[in-house]
């Protein structure tokens, strides 16, 4: 079934097209989800609540690049909005601009088995996550995250330089 197949099925409320959506993409968008949250109690509450947005404004789809893009966008701007009104506000840390991270390269990520880094990931605090997901995975600009998070770009540049610390930190121990 093709992409706009399954979105007409699912507008007209089929019980069977939402189940091939459900599978078609649940295994991706759960690792999309698991990487903004420590918990996975919060994943699995962010990707249910990612697939409600989905059924409820697949009208908006406007098939410009596929079906399982629009999904992830979704999936990823319900996990941001979690993030912002859990009340843990760890993106607006103050910024210590005395404080250098090292140039690093990330050639020792390449090292790691893809399990280890999504593991090392999930244990960052929050405003680090946050940014490194959307700027080193989902490919969003400082611009883009500053505007998503409600922070300045000064600010999205120093969390995730400080997360390529940290997980530079991490890695050397190993």
């Amino acid at each position: 079934m093709t992409d706009r197949e399954l979105a007409e099925q699912c507008l007209k409320g089929s019980r069977s097209a939402q189940q091939i959506l459900w599978k078609r993409y649940s295994a991706s968008m759960y690792a999309v989800c698991r990487r903004y949250f420590d918990r996975d109690d919060d994943a699995r509450d962010a990707l249910q609540e990612g697939f409600i947005r989905v059924f409820n404004y697949l009208n908006q789809w406007n098939e410009q690049g596929p079906l399982g893009a629009w999904v992830r966008r979704v999936m990823v701007n319900n996990a941001l909005n979690m993030v912002k009104s859990s009340g843990r506000r760890g993106m607006q840390q103050p910024i210590d601009s005395s404080e250098e991270v090292a140039n690093w390269d990330g050639g020792a990520l390449m090292q790691l088995q893809a399990e280890d880094l999504i593991r090392l990931i999930q244990e960052m605090p929050e405003g680090y996550r946050t940014v490194f997901n959307l700027f080193a995975v989902e490919g969003y600009s400082h611009q883009e995250i500053a505007a998503m998070l409600e922070i300045t770009e000064s600010t999205s540049k120093t969390q995730y330089h400080k997360a390529k610390g940290w997980l530079r930190a991490r890695l050397e121990r190993r």
